[in-house]
């Protein structure tokens, strides 16, 4: 029997326990993502003791600093500290400034929530469309195309293609702004005269009226975020390339091309229909992949977001940065999955039966 021909009360009882469900699944993957960032942390060889004394420590002061990080305790007690205090909002400490590994992190994900929103919305916008145009016309010229731009786009190192746009529109043709987020004449008028509501400078800059800011940021971004755009579009394109040639195929499509029914509406209206349902968890995975995979262009681009801080991290050693910053983008990663399950729920009437 399907949810909608349930009684109110049995309806209500199936919602609880599919939000329970959610509920413990989320639980769990949370908890996996703890368990093995805990055994990166013992396994990698790194001792977080010696990165605080020093290595010219007295015995007597390692074990002190041994004890204070709890590590003289049984692992299964370490691990349930390290659940206990993640649980709490606290990621440690990093050693390399003394700082809480939350509070730097909330100082530099917007930044990479900023370059990977950017990056997804130019993907998206770009790439949808070239999917449907190459899959009306296959083995046509602009199939060709879509496919070879898509194949490049896929197969390019991203370092390799961030040094090349740096080097022709920013050193060549100075046409975008160079690495960073802002100049540095403006980054004194962002600590000091502006009000930081999101941490994205191009949301704040608006917000507070700062105009040339935004300017300046925006040619800042544009090149990173477009090469992340291109990375997007090239899986994005693909895909929906992929999903349409499927739906065009179907017999409800010719049925609906017999009967005269405009082609520009059978392929957006009718067709784009069930391919937005797949395509939700296309977009949301190149969104998760944009936000955990985009060390190598933060690094390129001097960019001070999560990925550059982890990256920092590790080669000083920093493993409560480190672990911190994996702890946030597994979040994240969860996050996009369970949302592009709700909006897959939203958009199909059948996954709601």
């Amino acid at each position: 029997m399907a949810v909608s021909e349930l009684s109110l009360p049995a309806r209500l009882t199936e919602l609880f326990r599919r939000i329970a469900g959610g509920l413990v699944t989320l639980a769990i993957t949370l908890l996996g993502l703890l368990l093995v960032t805990f055994i990166i942390g013992r396994v990698v060889p790194i001792d977080p003791v010696l990165s605080i004394v020093g290595e010219r420590a007295t015995q007597a002061q390692y074990d002190a600093a041994r004890e204070a990080l709890g590590l003289d305790t049984p692992l299964w007690q370490q691990f349930w500290i390290y659940v206990r205090d993640a649980v709490q909002g606290d990621l440690g400490r990093s050693i390399r400034t003394q700082q809480p590994v939350l509070t730097e992190i909330t100082r530099r994900f917007p930044a990479t929530l900023e370059l990977a929103t950017l990056g997804t919305i130019i993907g998206v916008i770009l790439g949808v469309p070239a999917g449907v145009l190459a899959a009306t016309r296959p083995g046509s010229i602009s199939d060709q195309i879509v496919r070879l731009v898509g194949l490049v786009g896929y197969s390019m190192p991203v370092f390799w293609l961030g040094l090349i746009g740096l080097l022709i529109f920013y050193g060549e043709l100075g046409w975008v702004g160079g690495p960073g987020r802002l100049d540095p004449s403006y980054d004194m008028m962002l600590e000091f005269t502006m009000t930081r509501y999101t941490g994205a400078i191009l949301i704040d800059s608006a917000l507070n009226g700062a105009w040339d800011v935004f300017a300046n940021a925006l040619t800042h971004i544009v090149l990173p975020a477009g090469l992340l755009g291109y990375v997007s579009m090239a899986y994005i394109s693909r895909m929906t390339r992929s999903f349409m040639l499927g739906e065009l195929s179907q017999e409800y499509i010719t049925t609906a091309r017999v009967k005269g029914m405009p082609e520009w509406r059978v392929i957006w209206v009718h067709a784009m229909r069930n391919v937005s349902v797949p395509l939700i968890t296309v977009v949301a995975l190149s969104y998760a992949y944009l936000l955990e995979g985009s060390v190598l262009t933060e690094t390129i681009f001097a960019w001070p977001g999560l990925g550059s801080y982890i990256t920092d991290a590790l080669f000083a050693a920093d493993m409560p940065a480190v672990l911190g910053g994996t702890v946030v983008v597994g979040v994240a990663f969860v996050t996009l999955n369970m949302a592009s399950d709700l909006l897959y729920r939203l958009v199909d009437p059948r996954a709601r039966t």
